[in-house]
């Protein structure tokens, strides 16, 4: 979760401008990536405020 805040933060988007959990279930998102394999392709995709955000394996955008 930490890695999402940060990543919003980087783009402009103050952590008062928004609530995550009212956007995303973050234990849930938790949970999906590290149960997920390495063998297993997951991504996962949601928009906070203006942001897209994309949660792979191993790789965290904002855009």
């Amino acid at each position: 979760m930490f890695e999402i805040l940060e990543a919003l933060a980087e783009e402009g988007l103050e952590r008062d401008e928004y609530q995550l959990g009212e956007w995303i279930d973050v234990e849930a998102l938790e949970q999906l990536v590290d149960s997920a394999s390495q063998d297993t392709e997951i991504e996962i995709r949601f928009t906070v405020s203006e942001f897209r955000v994309l949660v792979t394996g191993s790789d965290l955008t904002v855009s």
